[in-house]
């Protein structure tokens, strides 16, 4: 029983293919809200000196941090938030995003790839609108 009726763009990269696959296997929404906390574990910690105001993304409900690291003429993010849950969403947008380039930023459809885990109607407004935040301010450090 598939949710996923998108199809991933060709410029995929190889972590998020992971997430499609692992996501893919769950059955219901409590194995994605576990699995989720999981990808969230993974995330990088922020030192205190980056869980500043300069790098806290205006626009969501809860505090999230965002750092954007250059490598060549793309960029690596790592992302926080006090939010359990939501360091697991950031884990997954970070996935989606790491690695592309600004041209390749513009073109990420959020709503889309959620839709392509199956979270998509677990993400209320108020995290939706804030997810979009958090991909507006890594478009916006990509340029």
């Amino acid at each position: 029983m598939s949710q996923h009726t998108a199809s991933p763009p060709e410029h995929l990269p190889a972590a998020a293919h992971e997430a499609l696959a692992a996501f893919s296997t769950c059955a219901s929404w409590e194995a994605r809200a576990r699995l989720l906390m999981q990808w969230g574990e993974r995330l990088a910690p922020l030192t205190d000196s980056e869980r500043c105001a300069e790098n806290q993304v205006h626009g969501c409900e809860s505090q999230v941090w965002l750092v954007a690291d250059h490598h060549g003429t793309r960029l690596q993010y790592r992302a926080s938030s006090d939010a359990r849950l939501l360091r697991g969403l950031l884990a997954l947008l970070l996935l989606r995003v790491n690695g592309l380039s600004a041209t390749e930023l513009a073109s990420v459809d959020l709503a889309n790839w959620f839709t392509q885990l199956g979270l998509a109607r677990q993400l209320s407004p108020s995290r939706s609108n804030g997810l979009n935040a958090v991909l507006t301010r890594i478009r916006a450090l990509a340029a």
